[in-house]
């Protein structure tokens, strides 16, 4: 069943002295939460000056709070846990003229909050640039009512037409490749002149953007996901909006955003200093955290005030409501060190109060562990910070790998990068809760990292995927997607998935016209992917790995009868490997199957590696 968005209904006299109301938002809400309270923001000419009522069993106004501007009401209610679902109609009188209604809907809840799971180590999260995935409705290429008012797919950095239908039409292709969830960049409106395409500058919270679809659109797109065993992971962005949001032209307060006063009288701006360390530096100045915090990530993002207590509550509601409105698996939080941190550890708090068993990954970027783990929920922090935030993001491991398969092999380069890189989990509340990616939409593809190896590329994939972490793949590495031409350029990085447009000559998604590598790649990940879907080994198992020598590095997953070994070999030449050492393991005299080609093998004192590149080995 659609959890289908409805409209609010505004009925009103036609006094022309009476407020009018634009918007109330979030623009619905449920019965049933543990958190019994409620803020509405009402958004209307001179609202301020009227005066709401409500008459509904089990909801009252607790209080009821005026801004700087005018134009805005903050109506805080208490849904209590005897209300029932319908439609509660909220009086206004305003100081001149009639009084007027609005009818507000209280949904029933269609699942207990323990219901949403969120992604964990079990899953392979896809993730996808939705205007450069596929194009399933080009009657929703151009809208005249937005500012952006072109297409071109000969510009990376203008839109190219991929939506939510493009996204539903590969559903099958996606859970085919052994895909268990999907993590699409913002769907909702950006309303910017220029770069609309990657969403992160969004101008209204609780909109889809009509280039991408509706909001019919996207709760198909979750309803069917979901049918599939496929999650929806959603990206949201506490740190700042679009400077075309609809609030930038009125705002509220005079510390909704942060450096307002510069905004309002037109002075430069002030940005972040990106120095992201002054959230845990012990000697951090006040002017250094300040500077991290408050500063604009970049002209066209004003960073909002997450101290403001009505900015606050906006923002957690938002994300409740899209939980609740799409039954999501999860939530990436974009930029995650720079918003307030004391509000992020409330957010996080708030959301996993009403869905324990959910997940948020919030974005660190850091090659430190001491950075990455921090961020963790049940890190033994110093300062006494309780972050609530289930899962960081391992740039660390990323950039491990990729160093270790480009480097030379000696005795502190090489594979010996990937083994002290996992000797730091001893610093991490729970190593297998963190996501590690070869790449994502803002760094260079991993084709491209490693120099367009396809051995080192499949070598990285299989570690990826084996270690104890949550794994998340760009779209298009399955075909060996690359920005060689222009490393570092985000246009390019993004480019459009092959097939997903009607005219294009080649099709990823069904094969035609790849060439024989592209397809190799696809056939070597659905491969471990899908053996990785039931592999409790993976998913949950003790981790072994050896020091690596002569070129070979292993590592081993282990759950009651299940155990798989990872060979990484660097060597040109072929190698006998030598298993004594591996004795631990307890596989002498184990048959073992080679997850990629399907051959067997007899653990018993060598095992010829004939070429480079990974082999994984499966007891079951």
């Amino acid at each position: 069943m659609f959890r289908y968005f409805v409209f609010l209904m505004i009925l009103c006299s036609t006094n022309s002295t009476n407020a009018q109301i634009d918007r109330i938002e979030p623009p619905n809400w449920w019965v049933g939460f543990k958190n019994d309270k409620l803020q509405l923001l009402v958004k209307g000419d001179a609202i301020s000056g009227a005066v709401p009522s409500i008459s509904y069993k089990g909801v009252t106004i607790e209080k009821v709070s005026t801004a700087n501007s005018p134009n805005y009401l903050f109506i805080d209610l208490k849904i209590s846990s005897s209300a029932k679902p319908g439609t509660v109609t909220i009086g206004f009188k305003p100081k001149r003229g009639k009084r007027f209604n609005i009818q507000y809907e209280l949904k029933p809840r269609l699942e207990s909050g323990e219901g949403y799971i969120g992604f964990d180590s079990s899953d392979v999260i896809y993730l996808i640039t939705p205007d450069r995935f596929a194009n399933g409705d080009p009657a929703n290429d151009l809208n005249k009512k937005l500012n952006e008012k072109t297409i071109n797919r000969n510009d990376d950095y203008a839109r190219h037409g991929g939506d939510i239908q493009g996204i539903i039409q590969h559903l099958d292709y996606i859970d085919e490749m052994g895909f268990t969830a999907i993590w699409s960049s913002p769907l909702l409106t950006n309303d910017m002149p220029s770069g609309s395409y990657h969403g992160y500058a969004m101008t209204d919270f609780y909109q889809v953007d009509p280039r991408f679809g509706t909001m019919k659109d996207y709760i198909m797109l979750a309803e069917k996901s979901k049918e599939k065993g496929i999650k929806l992971i959603m990206d949201q962005v506490a740190n700042h909006c679009g400077l075309e949001h609809w609030w930038m032209k009125d705002l509220p307060f005079d510390d909704w955003i942060n450096f307002q006063e510069k905004f309002e009288s037109k002075q430069k701006k002030s940005y972040s200093s990106h120095r992201r360390t002054a959230n845990q530096d012990i000697y951090a100045s006040t002017i250094d955290k300040k500077e991290l915090t408050d500063g604009w990530f970049v002209d066209t993002m004003p960073d909002l005030n997450q101290r403001n207590p009505f900015m606050a509550t906006y923002i957690t509601q938002n994300s409740i409501w899209w939980v609740e409105t799409l039954g999501l698996g999860g939530i990436r939080q974009d930029t995650y060190p720079y918003p307030d941190k004391d509000f992020m550890s409330q957010w996080a708090g708030a959301i996993m109060k009403e869905y324990p068993n959910f997940t948020i990954v919030g974005e660190e970027w850091s090659y430190n562990p001491l950075l990455i783990g921090y961020w963790q929920e049940g890190a033994n922090n110093k300062d006494g910070y309780a972050s609530n935030l289930r899962s960081t993001m391992d740039f660390a491991m990323q950039s491990n790998t990729v160093i270790a398969l480009n480097e030379k092999e000696s005795w502190d380069k090489g594979l010996i990068r990937l083994y002290e890189g996992l000797a730091n989990d001893f610093h991490y509340a729970n190593p297998k809760d963190i996501m590690v990616f070869p790449d994502n939409h803002d760094m260079d593809r991993i084709f491209t990292q490693l120099k367009e190896d396809i051995t080192n590329t499949k070598m990285a994939l299989a570690i990826y995927l084996t270690m104890p972490r949550i794994p998340q793949l760009y779209y298009g590495t399955e075909v060996l997607m690359q920005n060689t031409s222009k490393p570092g350029d985000h246009g390019l990085i993004r480019t459009d998935f092959p097939g997903g447009w009607q005219a294009d000559t080649i099709n990823a998604f069904t094969g035609e016209g790849l060439s024989a590598d592209q397809k190799n790649m696809k056939v070597y990940l659905k491969k471990i992917l899908n053996y990785r879907k039931s592999s409790k080994a993976i998913h949950i198992g003790k981790t072994v790995h050896f020091v690596p020598k002569n070129g070979v590095y292993v590592l081993a997953r282990m759950v009651d009868n299940e155990k798989v070994v990872l060979i990484l070999n660097k060597n040109e030449t072929p190698v006998n490997l030598q298993l004594d050492r591996f004795e631990e393991l307890g596989l002498k005299g184990k048959i073992m199957t080679n997850i990629i080609n399907d051959s067997k093998i007899k653990w018993t004192s060598n095992l010829s590696l004939p070429a480079k590149g990974a082999y994984i080995l499966s007891s079951k």
